[in-house]
Protein backbone atom coordinates (compact mmCIF):
# COMPACT_ATOMS: atom_id res chain seq x y z
CA UNK A 1 0.00 0.00 0.00
CA UNK A 2 3.17 2.42 0.38
CA UNK A 3 2.96 3.02 -3.59
CA UNK A 4 -0.34 3.26 -3.27
CA UNK A 5 -0.32 6.02 -0.44
CA UNK A 6 2.21 7.99 -2.49
CA UNK A 7 -0.22 8.45 -5.63
CA UNK A 8 -3.24 9.35 -2.74
CA UNK A 9 -0.63 12.13 -1.54
CA UNK A 10 0.19 13.21 -5.31
CA UNK A 11 -3.79 13.55 -6.13
CA UNK A 12 -4.43 15.30 -2.72
CA UNK A 13 -2.09 18.20 -3.70
CA UNK A 14 -2.99 18.06 -7.47
CA UNK A 15 -6.77 18.50 -6.20
CA UNK A 16 -5.91 21.69 -4.14
CA UNK A 17 -3.38 23.29 -6.56
CA UNK A 18 -4.66 26.10 -8.12
CA UNK A 19 -4.08 25.78 -11.85
CA UNK A 20 -5.95 27.61 -14.95
CA UNK A 21 -6.75 24.90 -16.88
CA UNK A 22 -8.90 23.48 -14.14
CA UNK A 23 -11.52 21.09 -16.57
CA UNK A 24 -8.32 19.53 -18.18
CA UNK A 25 -6.91 19.18 -14.78
CA UNK A 26 -10.29 17.28 -13.18
CA UNK A 27 -10.32 15.47 -16.30
CA UNK A 28 -6.42 14.09 -15.48
CA UNK A 29 -7.81 13.68 -11.60
CA UNK A 30 -10.52 11.73 -12.74
CA UNK A 31 -7.88 9.24 -14.31
CA UNK A 32 -5.89 9.36 -11.87
CA UNK A 33 -8.96 8.06 -9.37
CA UNK A 34 -9.86 5.36 -11.87
CA UNK A 35 -6.09 4.24 -12.10
CA UNK A 36 -5.69 4.24 -8.28
CA UNK A 37 -9.09 2.11 -7.50
CA UNK A 38 -8.49 0.09 -10.11
CA UNK A 39 -5.42 -1.16 -8.55
CA UNK A 40 -6.26 -0.68 -5.16
CA UNK A 41 -9.74 -3.48 -5.95
CA UNK A 42 -6.89 -5.63 -8.03
CA UNK A 43 -5.09 -6.10 -4.08
CA UNK A 44 -5.62 -9.80 -3.05
CA UNK A 45 -6.14 -8.72 0.30
CA UNK A 46 -10.22 -8.38 1.08
CA UNK A 47 -9.48 -5.94 4.13
CA UNK A 48 -6.75 -4.08 2.71
CA UNK A 49 -8.95 -3.71 -0.28
CA UNK A 50 -12.16 -2.70 1.37
CA UNK A 51 -9.62 0.01 3.89
CA UNK A 52 -8.08 1.28 0.55
CA UNK A 53 -10.80 2.30 -1.55
CA UNK A 54 -12.44 3.79 1.12
CA UNK A 55 -9.20 5.94 2.20
CA UNK A 56 -9.28 7.29 -1.67
CA UNK A 57 -12.93 8.25 -1.22
CA UNK A 58 -12.33 10.02 1.37
CA UNK A 59 -9.64 11.66 0.17
CA UNK A 60 -11.59 12.80 -2.98
CA UNK A 61 -13.44 14.30 -0.75
CA UNK A 62 -11.29 16.22 1.69
CA UNK A 63 -9.26 17.02 -1.44
CA UNK A 64 -12.19 18.39 -3.53
CA UNK A 65 -13.66 20.24 -0.74
CA UNK A 66 -10.20 22.23 0.28
CA UNK A 67 -9.97 23.58 -3.44
CA UNK A 68 -13.54 24.46 -3.80
CA UNK A 69 -12.81 26.63 -0.57
CA UNK A 70 -10.27 28.15 -2.54
CA UNK A 71 -7.14 26.50 -0.51
CA UNK A 72 -4.17 26.91 -1.79
CA UNK A 73 -4.98 30.40 -3.35
CA UNK A 74 -4.08 33.96 -1.89
CA UNK A 75 -7.61 35.46 -1.77
CA UNK A 76 -8.47 38.94 -1.21
CA UNK A 77 -12.20 38.77 1.15
CA UNK A 78 -14.10 41.58 1.12
CA UNK A 79 -17.01 41.24 3.30
CA UNK A 80 -16.86 41.40 7.31
CA UNK A 81 -18.86 38.19 8.28
CA UNK A 82 -17.29 36.09 5.65
CA UNK A 83 -13.52 36.72 6.83
CA UNK A 84 -15.09 36.24 10.13
CA UNK A 85 -16.60 32.74 9.03
CA UNK A 86 -13.36 31.77 7.75
CA UNK A 87 -11.16 32.66 10.66
CA UNK A 88 -13.84 30.46 12.53
CA UNK A 89 -14.07 27.53 10.86
CA UNK A 90 -10.63 26.95 9.32
CA UNK A 91 -8.53 24.73 11.12
CA UNK A 92 -5.35 26.63 9.96
CA UNK A 93 -5.65 30.14 8.66
CA UNK A 94 -3.54 33.40 7.98
CA UNK A 95 -5.17 36.72 7.56
CA UNK A 96 -3.73 39.79 6.32
CA UNK A 97 -4.80 43.48 7.48
CA UNK A 98 -3.72 45.52 4.74
CA UNK A 99 -4.22 48.89 3.43
CA UNK A 100 -3.55 49.32 -0.69
CA UNK A 101 -2.00 52.96 0.28
CA UNK A 102 1.02 51.23 2.01
CA UNK A 103 4.07 49.71 0.48
CA UNK A 104 4.79 47.30 3.07
CA UNK A 105 1.35 45.29 2.53
CA UNK A 106 2.06 45.00 -1.39
CA UNK A 107 5.93 43.52 -0.24
CA UNK A 108 3.78 41.36 2.36
CA UNK A 109 1.05 39.91 -0.52
CA UNK A 110 3.86 38.82 -2.91
CA UNK A 111 5.07 36.44 -0.11
CA UNK A 112 2.37 35.31 0.91
CA UNK A 113 1.37 34.33 -2.48
CA UNK A 114 3.91 32.40 -3.17
CA UNK A 115 3.14 30.55 0.66
CA UNK A 116 -0.49 29.92 0.01
CA UNK A 117 -0.14 27.05 -2.80
CA UNK A 118 2.87 25.74 -0.89
CA UNK A 119 1.09 24.84 2.43
CA UNK A 120 -2.82 24.37 0.51
CA UNK A 121 -3.68 22.75 4.23
CA UNK A 122 -3.65 26.32 5.46
CA UNK A 123 -6.09 28.92 4.35
CA UNK A 124 -4.22 32.74 3.37
CA UNK A 125 -6.47 35.19 2.84
CA UNK A 126 -5.97 39.33 2.77
CA UNK A 127 -8.71 41.78 3.99
CA UNK A 128 -8.80 45.76 3.09
CA UNK A 129 -8.75 47.53 6.66
CA UNK A 130 -11.42 49.71 5.95
CA UNK A 131 -13.79 46.80 5.34
CA UNK A 132 -13.57 45.25 8.55
CA UNK A 133 -13.93 47.33 11.12
CA UNK A 134 -15.08 45.41 13.94
CA UNK A 135 -12.27 43.07 13.48
CA UNK A 136 -9.64 45.88 13.56
CA UNK A 137 -11.22 46.74 17.01
CA UNK A 138 -11.70 43.51 18.37
CA UNK A 139 -7.93 42.31 17.38
CA UNK A 140 -6.90 45.97 18.39
CA UNK A 141 -4.64 45.93 15.24
CA UNK A 142 -3.12 49.40 14.89
CA UNK A 143 0.10 48.98 13.07
CA UNK A 144 -0.05 47.45 8.87
CA UNK A 145 0.83 45.10 7.52
CA UNK A 146 -0.60 42.73 10.26
CA UNK A 147 -0.76 38.83 9.83
CA UNK A 148 -3.37 37.08 12.25
CA UNK A 149 -2.92 33.59 12.80
CA UNK A 150 -5.49 31.43 13.71
CA UNK A 151 -5.65 27.39 14.93
CA UNK A 152 -8.86 25.75 14.92
CA UNK A 153 -10.87 29.15 15.26
CA UNK A 154 -8.23 30.62 17.70
CA UNK A 155 -6.08 33.04 17.68
CA UNK A 156 -2.20 31.90 18.39
CA UNK A 157 -0.02 34.79 16.79
CA UNK A 158 0.34 37.64 15.25
CA UNK A 159 3.11 39.26 13.23
CA UNK A 160 2.99 43.00 12.79
CA UNK A 161 5.04 45.13 10.72
CA UNK A 162 8.71 43.41 9.43
CA UNK A 163 10.75 44.15 12.91
CA UNK A 164 10.80 39.93 13.06
CA UNK A 165 11.66 39.95 9.42
CA UNK A 166 14.80 41.91 10.01
CA UNK A 167 13.17 45.18 9.60
CA UNK A 168 13.86 45.79 5.94
CA UNK A 169 11.88 45.37 2.97
CA UNK A 170 13.93 43.30 1.28
CA UNK A 171 13.79 39.24 2.56
CA UNK A 172 13.29 35.83 1.48
CA UNK A 173 10.25 34.29 1.67
CA UNK A 174 11.47 31.72 3.79
CA UNK A 175 12.18 33.83 6.35
CA UNK A 176 8.64 34.48 6.76
CA UNK A 177 7.78 30.89 6.12
CA UNK A 178 9.62 30.37 9.28
CA UNK A 179 8.26 32.62 11.11
CA UNK A 180 4.62 31.71 10.54
CA UNK A 181 5.90 27.79 11.12
CA UNK A 182 6.84 28.50 14.62
CA UNK A 183 3.22 29.96 14.81
CA UNK A 184 1.63 26.38 13.85
CA UNK A 185 -0.36 27.65 11.53
CA UNK A 186 1.86 25.94 8.62
CA UNK A 187 1.44 22.27 8.41
CA UNK A 188 4.36 21.68 6.71
CA UNK A 189 6.51 24.20 8.25
CA UNK A 190 8.77 20.56 9.14
CA UNK A 191 10.64 21.29 6.06
CA UNK A 192 11.64 24.95 6.87
CA UNK A 193 12.65 24.01 10.83
CA UNK A 194 14.72 21.42 8.93
CA UNK A 195 16.64 23.52 6.50
CA UNK A 196 18.25 25.44 9.19
CA UNK A 197 16.76 28.93 8.11
CA UNK A 198 17.09 31.86 10.94
CA UNK A 199 15.91 34.81 11.08
CA UNK A 200 17.21 38.53 13.36
CA UNK A 201 15.09 40.69 14.86
CA UNK A 202 15.84 44.32 14.52
CA UNK A 203 16.63 46.20 17.79
CA UNK A 204 16.17 49.46 15.65
CA UNK A 205 12.43 50.88 15.57
CA UNK A 206 11.79 52.20 12.16
CA UNK A 207 7.56 52.77 12.31
CA UNK A 208 5.73 55.23 9.99
CA UNK A 209 2.36 56.50 11.06
CA UNK A 210 -0.88 57.57 9.10
CA UNK A 211 -3.27 59.93 10.80
CA UNK A 212 -6.47 61.02 8.77
CA UNK A 213 -4.28 64.42 7.65
CA UNK A 214 -2.26 61.97 5.22
CA UNK A 215 1.20 62.55 7.64
CA UNK A 216 3.43 59.52 7.43
CA UNK A 217 6.52 58.90 8.80
CA UNK A 218 9.27 56.42 7.94
CA UNK A 219 8.66 52.10 7.27
CA UNK A 220 5.50 50.56 9.07
CA UNK A 221 2.21 51.85 9.06
CA UNK A 222 0.16 52.98 11.96
CA UNK A 223 -3.70 54.05 11.06
CA UNK A 224 -6.78 55.33 12.58
CA UNK A 225 -10.14 54.18 10.50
Amino acid sequence: MTRIQSKLDSLALRLVESNDSRKEDEEDDDAIFAELEAEIENDCDAAMRDRGLDQLRLEMQRAKQMRENAHGTYMDITNEKEAIRISASEPHCVIHFYHSNFKRCEIMDKHLAKLAPKYYATRFIRVFVENVPWLVEKLAIQVLPCLMCFVDGVSKDRLIGFEELGNNDVFDTAVLELRLANSGVLQKARNAIESGITYSVSSSSNTRKLRRGGQTDQDDDEFDL
